[in-house]
């Protein structure tokens, strides 16, 4: 085994051969006896037969391969738009990157999400201009189109220009110094050295040329995997700490667990925290050594580990210890929704479990289920993405499904402060207990807040154990009954305080004797005095914005502001970059996939549209509707 250990993680835009490259990096290094083609499905890392039926990559893999004392964890991501949250959820656990740009193409829309990520995570990357043997390739130009589309702190790794320099001097003064007395004898080891460390800062990024197909340029990369990116951190004899980026199903339907090691060492038989407060066994380990996963005794910090027995985790879980750097490792939610439908009535059970196993792969699947209507749906980040849902039910569980209408998914907030109180022996409440309930507003973004204003002696703990715990399980229940308010959406941004509480005890005062209250009143209550609480308060709908960046040839720059304008956004006056002209607005989500399909028309191909998640903004006019579960509460 390799004493040092690098997580790093290959990105581009579809097709601009991040995939090749990865084969490409496994071959050079022994793991594989021959490359792999994405055209015909024998690549390493797409194992999906999805993957390889597409070409794209849809769900991340990890192979390694060893370049010298450094063992090399790579970590193949999708490429695109629709599975930006699987690509976040393995930034989260890289030591650095290599960004993948065409040759042929340059900069294209995800590129640029791409390194907008990396560089708000501070992920040392670098940068490799990919297919140099095709017609149409110009490395100077896409060098050109990397430093105004992407960042001004990229520079060729392989020759010590004066561009080289300037970058390095404006955050070394060691390089200013010598770049100051002369500038064409600044001495090599000098700019080599403040090239690697600037580098592992995340504030320069080395670019180099070459083609993944035909191998040109591939040992300059791998020198500069090895010289410029960090090996990663972390004590093995430290507390355990770990973060669970992916997980998949063995053979047996066993749940196997993707885990990066930050700090300390798991063994086989331990017992292991993760996640809310939850605990398991750890049956088997494997670690990736020379491209597949070989199982182990232990496993320790810088590793990708693949861990059985935690039949409960799920994907984002912080295992043992967490990191204080996760709490800003964030990505965005699903704006649209689309029913499932089983092209055979019998199927729905079969349909639930699959998508049931789908969502633990990627949590923000998130199923709703209708139990009135027999309906499920699914949240989704865009068409491809349904797509890849519909085939992989399909193909992997022999489901055939359709889709409806993909709509945006609205959330509500309250507008002010309301009450709601449902007492016990009142003859509007058939439950054995009372509970008050008020919700007020809370910040934009903020989520839901649950606080308790009550005695702890009111409350029963003789079925909570602890007025802690019973805090736990209360706030569980208020966010629950919180995912359909009024209009039928999740309230969010609010915050929930629990302001009485009464149960029932046999030997008790009359306003209190009874049965003795259970867990189940309190669960079953809590949904009618929420209600309550939101009609007294009353709600807005509101939907979901993106931030906008188009970016389209200067020459149609009009026709594109007059589409906007149709489309209700306004828009900054426009920036001039070169022979193009960028326009930034904020718009609705379901507005933005609109302009995406009209973008083609209306530029000739060449527009760009580049969008954000930007939160939730009051929809205009009347409120839509989804409609409410409506099984009986009092029951």
């Amino acid at each position: 085994m390799a004493t040092k250990e690098l997580n790093l993680g290959i990105l581009a835009h579809v097709d601009a051969g991040k995939t090749t490259l990865t084969e490409r990096l496994l071959y050079e290094a022994g793991v594989i006896d021959q490359l792999g083609s994405v055209d015909a499905g024998t690549t390493l890392t797409d194992s999906l037969a999805l993957e390889r039926e597409r070409g794209i990559t849809i769900r991340s893999a990890v192979a390694s391969f060893g370049l010298g004392d450094l063992h090399v964890n790579l970590i193949d991501t999708p490429g695109h738009p629709d599975f930006i949250a699987e690509v976040e959820r393995v930034l989260s656990v890289l030591d650095g990157a290599v960004l993948v740009v065409s040759g042929v193409e340059g900069v294209q829309p995800q590129t640029r999400i791409l390194m907008r990520a990396l560089q708000r995570l501070r992920i040392p990357t670098l940068l490799f201009v990919n297919k140099l043997d095709r017609t149409g390739a110009d490395p100077e130009r896409v060098l050109q189109d990397i430093s105004e589309r992407l960042t001004t702190a990229a520079v060729p790794a392989n020759s010590h220009s004066t561009r080289l320099t300037e970058v390095l001097a404006d955050r070394d003064e060691a390089v200013m110094k010598a770049f100051v007395e002369d500038e064409s004898r600044v001495p090599s080891e000098l700019l080599r050295n403040a090239l690697a460390a600037q580098t592992r800062q995340a504030v320069v990024h080395p670019v180099f040329f070459g083609s993944a197909v035909t191998g040109a340029g591939l040992e300059s990369l791998r020198t500069g995997i090895v010289e410029l990116l960090p090996a990663a951190a972390g004590d093995p004899d430290g507390p355990v700490g770990g973060a669970v980026f992916k997980i998949e199903r063995g053979r047996n339907g066993e749940k196997i667990a993707y885990v990066r090691m930050f700090t300390g060492t798991v063994q086989v038989r331990e017992r292991l925290k993760f996640g809310r407060g939850l605990e398991g066994k750890v049956t088997a380990l494997a670690a990736f050594e020379r491209g597949a996963a070989e199982q182990r005794p232990a496993v320790s910090a810088g590793a990708v580990a693949k861990v059985w027995g935690l039949a409960e985790v799920q994907v984002g879980d912080r295992i043992g210890e967490s990191d204080p750097d996760a709490a800003g490792r964030q990505f965005p939610p699903p704006t649209f929704e689309s029913v499932v439908v089983p092209a055979r009535s019998d199927d729905g059970a079969q349909l639930r479990s699959a998508l049931a196993q789908l969502a633990e792969q990627d949590p923000l699947i998130d199923v709703r289920q209708d139990d009135d209507r027999r309906e499920l749906s699914v949240s989704l980040y865009g068409e491809v993405q349904k797509e890849v849902v519909q085939a992989t039910l399909a193909n992997e569980y022999g489901l055939d499904v359709t889709f409806r209408e993909t709509t945006p998914i609205y959330i509500e907030r309250p507008v002010r402060a309301g009450e709601g109180v449902e007492v016990l022996h009142a003859e509007s409440n058939p439950f054995l207990a009372t509970i008050g309930l008020r919700v007020e507003p809370a910040p934009d973004g903020e989520g839901v807040e649950f606080r308790l204003q009550v005695d702890p002696r009111a409350a029963p703990l003789y079925v909570y154990k602890t007025f802690d715990g019973f805090a736990e399980r209360m706030g569980e229940y208020v966010r629950a009954a919180l995912q359909e308010g009024p209009h039928g959406w999740r309230v969010t941004d609010c915050v929930v305080t629990m302001t009485r509480c009464v149960y029932s005890v046999p030997d008790g005062p009359p306003s209190r004797r009874g049965p003795l209250s259970t867990a189940a009143d309190f669960r079953k209550l809590t949904p009618l005095v929420v209600r309550q609480a939101l009609e007294s308060a009353g709600t807005v709908v509101c939907e979901p914005i993106v931030r906008a960046t188009v970016e389209v040839p200067a020459r149609v720059t009009g026709a594109v502001l007059a589409a906007l304008s149709r489309l209700g956004a306004a828009v900054a006056a426009p920036s001039p970059r070169g022979a193009f002209s960028v326009l930034e607005t904020l718009l609705p989500a379901a507005q933005a996939q609109e302009l995406q399909r009209q973008l083609a028309g209306l530029t000739g191909g060449e527009g760009v549209l580049d969008t954000s998640f930007a939160g939730y903004a009051r929809v205009s006019g009347d409120p839509p509707v989804r409609r409410r579960s409506e099984h009986d509460l009092r029951v």
